[in-house]
């Protein structure tokens, strides 16, 4: 398929060669017939993406002040590559566009093959979308319009937040694509609507979609005529602009005790006096409506009671193409433009350099709901001779910053297939990191006989099943933590290991710093003490991480990490493990990632590990202090190693941060290509996932728990 992708690095947009999605649980999978350009929305990314990286940085002081904090903690020049990968991914353009549907996942039951309908896909050929944000289209609306649902939908939502009855009049100021199907819908409604506009050709537009007065210029004392000096019952603001001018116009035009919504990108520093003296009510509107944003309504497919929340997104998108098919709305008027979605190029010089008039400009697409979905293409046509071809599951941006980048510095491996559900950026990396194949099909890559090694770095709930499946292929295997979820998948991985080499992604016993310790604790028979702290830093409730089904939560996620450091340290496996969480009214939604969990191991040692969320990221993200035999030795977040022994203390200072990243992949390579057994023995990679999981069930149930 082809679909559009903007270089975050300067902004040039151009139209790629992409495998074709499938149709993932929970979601429809859709030819796409038309897509619409968000004028407004697209420019500012444009403009943005255009700017120097001091430009970019103005814009965007919150990334700034991250970028200072990893600079501190993980070096300068780590900090500089991660900047430069993140400015080298593109990022998929569009959001409001129609087509039929090829096929649904599981859980969907909505939609089915060949429906027409309305989604937020990008501008791309096929996309698959959550089935929340998808809509029915009506046989008697075209494309053309369809393709204004999710426009028409962000429209809606603000009258709906305006509470406009019959009679009342409102006032829209900015009049782009969304303050022409605001004024349509309002005047649908019932309201009187006068609006206004820089542009007079945009205001007299405005007239024919049913404004009764749109005029450039307008103020206060014009809607003051046209209310008999009543003011307006609601200023909805759908201009875009950093200017405060919209909140101020619409403080002096709304009646007393008017509402004011603001729909559109605008300067937000409300005049006190007019808005105080009114007590007028100022809203922002979000997007399309009720669901936007929460994962438990657009990714895991929970809807809202129908009685509790009557207009969700998907019920405002539904009921702006029932509107389309009544003939009650017809934005028709508003297209400006079409383009070939091959001459897309054009379409985005045009808005760029503005050389004539523009409004709606619609992207058409060749028609592919009759051919079958397409989800690989094939990059390159080259030989591996000599070498281990491998395969990739995934391409988030830790694979594409951290893993894809390291494997490509081995020299004894060949890239091979790049299997990833996000197009855009996984024909990037594909590309850059000279893969053959890019696919989104998972089983093409256990299906290849060239493929001899899987690298596995999507979600952790996907980890255990490709496992599996990796092994049940015959291939080996480097999963990124963790291994799986549950006891019953270790079981399973377990049974199934034989002959095929399995490496998880525990970097951390590979660093220089660790490696360090390990050799000064060498000659050290007594039993070691271990203190690990993780400053984890804090992550929303609602991220997929803290999800048990999904994530896992952050001990099973990211606390395991410590424990298979404690094991590497002490030399002996976990066998005991108990753990408490904060708590009371004050703890908050998520308690599991603010944890202190106790180690036993075989040999007698004692790790306690400190993982909490509770702390400033700015401060040292992890500590190791390790004790014994009289001797003491500290990891200062693997920048520097402090050793103490017979009085002497002596440190050891690193250029920068290293995890052991590179190491680890490289000592994968080597068991795979020389032979020999795994990097990590699978009883340390049982018994440190055992331990995770475990610790989890400690939390909960309030008691340690021996499991070797």
């Amino acid at each position: 398929m082809q679909q559009i992708i903007q270089n975050v690095r300067n902004g040039e947009v151009k139209v790629v060669s992409a495998p074709d999605p499938l149709a993932r649980p929970g979601q429809v999978l859709i030819a796409n017939a038309c897509s619409l350009i968000s004028a407004g929305t697209e420019k500012m990314a444009l403009e943005l993406a255009k700017k120097s990286l001091v430009g970019k940085a103005r814009k965007r002081p919150d990334l700034v002040r991250r970028m200072v904090q990893k600079m501190s903690q993980e070096g300068f020049f780590q900090t500089l590559a991660q900047i430069q990968s993140r400015l080298d991914e593109p990022m998929a353009t569009g959001y409001s566009s129609a087509g039929v549907v090829l096929a649904v996942g599981a859980g969907v039951q909505g939609f089915r093959p060949g429906d027409r309908v309305a989604s937020n896909g990008p501008h791309a050929g096929v996309v698959c979308v959550p089935q929340h944000l998808c809509a029915l289209v009506p046989e008697t609306v075209s494309f053309y319009q369809a393709a204004f649902t999710v426009m028409g939908a962000i429209a809606l939502q603000g009258g709906r937040l305006a509470r406009l009855n019959l009679g009342e009049t409102a006032f829209v100021i900015g009049l782009g694509l969304i303050g022409q199907i605001t004024a349509a819908l309002l005047k649908a409604q019932g309201c009187r609507v006068i609006a206004t506009d820089p542009d007079e050709g945009k205001c007299k537009l405005a007239l024919g979609m049913g404004a009764d007065r749109a005029a450039a210029g307008l103020g206060a004392a014009e809607v003051a005529d046209f209310t008999r000096g009543l003011g307006a019952d609601a200023v909805l603001i759908t201009a875009s602009t950093k200017s405060d001018a919209p909140v101020e116009l619409a403080g002096e035009a709304v009646r007393q005790k008017g509402r004011v919504v603001a729909v559109g990108a605008v300067g937000l520093n409300l005049p006190r006096r007019p808005y105080y003296f009114k007590e007028a009510e100022f809203v922002v509107s979000m997007s399309y409506g009720p669901g936007r944003y929460d994962p438990l309504y657009e990714e895991r497919g929970q809807d809202y009671p129908a009685a509790y929340v009557r207009w969700t997104e998907q019920r405002n998108m539904q009921a702006v193409l029932d509107l389309m098919a009544a003939g009650r709305l017809n934005l028709a008027p508003l297209i400006s433009h079409r383009f070939k979605i091959e001459e897309a190029e054009k379409a985005y010089d045009l808005i760029e350099s503005g050389r004539e008039p523009y409004l709606g400009i619609v992207l058409e697409y060749p028609d592919t709901a009759a051919r079958k979905p397409e989800p690989s293409i094939e990059l390159r046509a080259t030989a591996a001779t000599g070498k281990v071809s491998y395969a990739c599951l995934g391409a988030g941006g830790f694979g594409r910053a951290v893993i894809l980048p390291a494997l490509r510095k081995i020299p004894g491996l060949h890239p091979r297939i790049l299997c990833a559900a996000g197009a855009a950026a996984s024909a990037q990396a594909g590309e850059k990191q000279g893969f053959d194949i890019l696919t989104t099909d998972e089983d093409m890559v256990f299906k290849d006989p060239e493929v001899r090694a899987v690298f596995i770095l999507t979600r952790h709930n996907l980890h255990a099943p490709q496992v599996l499946k990796a092994l049940q292929s015959g291939k080996s295997v480097f999963v990124e933590k963790p291994l799986c979820l549950t006891l019953d998948e270790l079981a399973a991985i377990e049974s199934a290991l034989q002959p095929s080499l399995l490496m998880v992604g525990f970097n951390r016993r590979f660093s220089p710093s660790a490696r360090t310790v390990k050799a000064f604790f060498a000659d050290v028979q007594q039993p070691l003490t271990l203190a690990i702290r993780f400053n984890a830093g804090e992550i929303p409730a609602d991220h997929w991480t803290q999800d048990d089904q999904a994530g896992g939560g952050r001990i099973i996620g990211e606390a395991c990490h410590a424990m298979d450091l404690a094991t590497y340290l002490t030399g002996s496996l976990p066998v005991r493990v108990f753990a408490e969480c904060v708590g009371g009214p004050q703890a908050g939604p998520i308690t599991h990632d603010q944890a202190a969990i106790t180690l036993r191991h075989a040999n007698g040692s004692i790790s306690s590990i400190l993982y909490t969320a509770g702390g400033d990221r700015a401060f040292p993200k992890e500590r190791v202090e390790v004790f014994g035999g009289g001797r003491t030795a500290v990891i200062e977040d693997f920048h520097e190693v402090i050793t103490v022994a017979g009085g002497k203390t002596r440190r050891q200072r690193a250029s920068g941060q290293d995890k052991g990243h590179q190491a680890e992949l490289q000592a994968f390579a080597e068991a795979l290509t020389r032979g020999g057994p795994a990097p990590i023995a699978w009883a340390e990679l049982k018994a440190v996932t055992a331990a995770s999981i475990f610790a989890v069930q400690s939390l909960r149930e309030g008691c340690p728990i021996d499991f070797l």
